[in-house]
């Protein structure tokens, strides 16, 4: 009885681990929306740097943790398989601006298609059939302590900063 009581105690506040990661989409979502906007040139880089670090650590948590108990739970190889695709297309693009700046001519282009990349996959993840909706359907996914794990593994991958 104790163990239950000290799990619940550490998972109080704790967003499950499909609302993590939607929290996770708005934010970019948003930082995608102020880069648009932007005119000065160290907005937009900094606007990048925030978006790529966070795509890096969202990336990580998914790859890590979310999407193999996604695929253990519900065998759906063709949800996970195409997730993991698109991430690696995210990646390289991130690699990309990661290494360039507003000085470089396609630095705005390859911004503004990184948002669509992600934009495909967010609406993918979260449409009303798409993977989330699946993760919330089974029964051998908890969702709430998956939610705690993602957390402390997002928070010391911000912190070491080896995402």
């Amino acid at each position: 009885m104790a163990a239950k009581t000290a799990r619940k105690e550490t998972t109080v506040g704790v967003p499950d681990a499909v609302a993590l990661l939607k929290a996770d989409h708005r934010q970019v979502e948003e930082w995608f929306e102020e880069f648009e906007n932007a005119r000065s040139s160290k907005v937009k880089q900094d606007l990048a740097a925030n978006i790529c670090d966070a795509l890096a650590v969202h990336t990580k948590i998914e790859e890590e943790i979310f999407y193999p108990a996604f695929l253990s739970a519900t065998k759906d190889k063709g949800t996970h398989h195409e997730a993991i695709v698109e991430h690696a297309g995210a990646k390289s693009l991130v690699a990309q601006i990661q290494q360039s700046s507003p000085a470089d001519d396609y630095f705005d282009s390859k911004v503004r298609v990184l948002a669509e990349m992600i934009k495909h996959h967010v609406k993918e993840e979260e449409q009303k059939d798409g993977m989330f909706a699946e993760a919330r359907k089974s029964k051998k996914m908890d969702l709430q302590a998956l939610g705690q794990q993602m957390l402390e593994r997002k928070q010391a991958l911000i912190q070491g900063g080896n995402a």
